[in-house]
């Protein structure tokens, strides 16, 4: 791989969900320690796959990886990080304040944004504190979803203006004194992104367009926060073999129009391509094999069990419908198809003549771009974090701060800066969405995984203060556990792909839904080559691979299950999107 051929110390790894970020780092990583480097491999990903794809169990400090000596890696795990964190702030007072004053602090950092901030503490000390990382010669960061990493990558300029104009000594979280403290190793961690001797960025898409588009956006982006070290890798290159495989030729061509579509700026920066391969890459033997195509075997699989036959997505659709009104959420790892699902399912609830609003949660929202058009029963909308952000601190100006004095209303305006004040807009537009299914069909295209359960995290914690305090919360706030829970208001279609780690982070969504009080409604398998007839041999050995993970969902994980083929034309646009949910050909 180019970028490992004179890298800077530090390497970021991200891009759209799906796109192969972390066996792109993993490689990468295990590259540079294979050539003796002392490597630390760190995921930001609060659903991260990095255990499964190195076969180690990681947690929140470096662990050795079998068979790669000069190796570490870790999570930064939200929970843990904001347990230490929260005991940090809260501990000095037990036994100092009473009881319910110390339950009181307890319950300010039972949130989401705790999370958040306390992700960013850790970050922070890997990232800007040297001397945290001083035993390794490369530090290599396999973050989240670009949305979320956006939001990360912010975190150090935002929390630092924040700090240099909070005069009062408090937050959204309460006393700043743990972030006071931490100012300066904010403002390195400032220094370190936008220093290109010591930072790149690594961009990974696919030959895809909407991939494409969506680093062309980070890249724009993050030059705006002065990250200007930048490298392009395009993953999952398929080079067609067989000319009399229509599906392998379609492949190939959908790959060759979205790089001559590249957006301009993108194409311009430094390019590495890699293969697709045919098998998935999971363990350190077939990370090892990615990028050389020499190394890759195109072996069927032997013969196991035969392939369930699933129905089409139009079937489970045709059950949606009796409901006649509802939530419906599509959730699932970035790159599943969330987008392109409940897209499908909003147009398919239209064209029945039942009115739907089709909207999102997630900061890289697609939706507008993959209807490409309008539908006389379907609205759009978007959760817009910034404009929510706005309307949420004018609603609190114009409340809580209308009989303050000057300094009073000078507090809560500084308070409303703070960035956990975006969590709580976005939240509370979140519920009111929800709550548009008493009138018809909502569809919500939910964020990645690990975002989305931050969110319903958040939906735990407010359902408690709203209990203790109902009379501040709208009512929407108030009722949306109860609706999410309600298997006849809400249903849960998870979203994955047949291979092995969207496969399993689905199961493990789905278990900590369960935890949560909500039941899926059913999964939905995207993008599957075992309803088609393939002869590549790369393609023939993919679809091979696919039984045993089409057999887990059936038999461990879903009471519901349909299976989109994969299609030769991208599904942007009505007439597509019906596509996806027709009766499937298996001739």
């Amino acid at each position: 791989m180019v970028f490992t051929e004179n890298p800077t110390r530090i390497l970021f790894f991200t891009g759209k969900g799906g796109v192969g970020k972390t066996s792109v780092a993993c490689a990468t990583a295990i590259k540079l320690a294979d050539t003796g480097k002392r490597v630390l491999l760190i995921s930001t990903d609060p659903a991260s796959n990095l255990d499964e794809v190195l076969g180690v169990n990681l947690g929140g400090t470096p662990t050795n990886v079998p068979g790669v000596p000069n190796l570490k890696a870790m999570n930064i795990d939200p929970e843990a990080s904001a347990k230490a964190y929260r005991e940090k702030m809260v501990g000095p007072y037990r036994g100092v304040l009473p009881d319910a004053a110390v339950a009181s602090m307890d319950e300010q950092f039972s949130g989401s944004c705790t999370l958040e901030i306390a992700a960013f503490d850790e970050f922070a000390r890997l990232l800007g504190d040297t001397g945290t990382t001083r035993n390794f010669d490369h530090v290599i960061f396999d973050t989240a979803p670009t949305g979320h990493t956006l939001r990360l990558l912010s975190l150090p300029s935002a929390w630092d203006e924040f700090l240099n104009a909070n005069t009062s000594g408090t937050s959204c979280l309460g006393p700043l004194a743990g972030l006071q403290a931490q100012k300066t190793l904010y403002a390195d961690t400032v220094t370190a992104l936008g220093n290109p001797k010591i930072t790149t960025l690594v961009l990974v898409a696919r030959p895809e367009a909407s991939a494409l588009r969506e680093a062309e956006r980070t890249r724009g982006d993050l030059a705006t926060l002065g990250v200007q070290n930048q490298h392009l890798v395009i993953n999952g290159i398929f080079q067609c073999t067989d000319a009399t495989d229509p599906i392998a030729q379609a492949m190939a061509k959908r790959a060759e129009d979205a790089l001559s579509r590249m957006p301009v700026e993108l194409a311009t920066l430094p390019r590495t391509l890699i293969l697709l391969a045919p098998h998935g890459l999971v363990g350190i033997e077939a990370i090892r094999t990615m990028g050389n195509a020499h190394d890759y075997k195109t072996s069927i699989p032997e013969p196991g069990t035969i392939p369930p036959t699933l129905p089409a997505l139009g079937e489970l659709i045709s059950e949606l419908s009796r409901h006649k009104h509802g939530v419906i959420l599509a959730m699932g790892k970035g790159g599943v198809g969330k987008t392109t699902v409940a897209a499908a399912v909003a147009v398919a609830l239209a064209d029945l003549g039942f009115p739907v609003h089709l909207s999102t949660t997630d900061p890289a929202a697609h939706i507008a771009g993959t209807l490409n058009g309008t539908h006389p029963h379907l609205t759009l909308g978007r959760i817009d974090p910034k404009a929510e952000t706005e309307a949420y601190a004018a609603e609190v100006m114009a409340t809580a701060g209308k009989d303050l004095d000057a300094h009073g209303r000078a507090m809560l305006e500084e308070d409303l800066r703070s960035p956990c004040t975006e969590e709580i807009a976005v939240f509370r537009a979140f519920a009111a969405a929800v709550a548009k299914g008493d009138q018809g069909f909502v569809v919500l295209d939910t964020a990645p995984t690990g975002h989305t359960i931050l969110l319903l995290d958040s939906a735990l914690a407010y359902h408690r203060e709203v209990t203790r305090q109902a009379s501040g919360m709208p009512e929407s706030v108030q009722n949306l556990l109860p609706r999410l829970r309600d298997p006849d208001y809400t249903r849960v279609l998870i979203v994955t792909l047949p291979e092995a780690t969207p496969v399993h982070e689905a199961a493990k969504l789905q278990d900590d839904l369960k935890r949560a009080g909500i039941t899926p409604f059913a999964w939905v398998v995207n993008q599957s080559l075992t309803p088609l007839a393939v002869t590549d041999p790369v393609l023939a050995a993919r679809r091979a691979h696919e039984a045993r993970y089409l057999r887990e969902v059936v038999d461990k994980h879903a009471s519901r299950v349909a299976i989109i083929p994969w299609q030769a034309l991208p599904p942007v646009g009505a007439a597509l999107l019906r596509a996806l949910a027709a009766p499937i050909n298996r001739s």
